[in-house]
């Protein structure tokens, strides 16, 4: 249930990068309601992940689940173009978090 509340927190991490890049600067109080929101869930659920996991997993986990979630999402979204140097640094960021995930027990 450790991870589940992992991965949810670290989804709820683009979620409020997405609405925050959104609400313009914090001008669009729906979006940085959102925001707000959206940052509260994801520390309740990092908060409830590092329970059972150790800070040393679940904190870069955390962080790198938003890295590579908010890349995607600016990409996909926003229009946002990054270099194929960049995709491979992100590519690392990925293969990282799941050998994280592989190696702790």
């Amino acid at each position: 249930m450790a991870w589940l509340y992992l991965t949810l927190a670290g989804l709820l991490e683009v979620v409020w990068a997405t609405f925050m890049k959104l609400s313009d600067g914090f001008h669009k109080l729906g979006f940085a309601a959102l925001t707000v929101l959206g940052m509260v869930l994801s520390f309740v659920f990092l908060a409830e992940a590092t329970r059972r996991l150790p800070m040393s997993i679940a904190y870069p986990v955390w962080t790198g689940i938003g890295a590579v979630g908010s890349v995607l999402v600016g990409v996909i979204l926003f229009g946002d173009r990054i270099s194929p140097l960049t995709w491979v640094f992100v590519g690392f960021l990925f293969v990282g978090i799941v050998g994280i995930k592989l190696t702790s027990h």
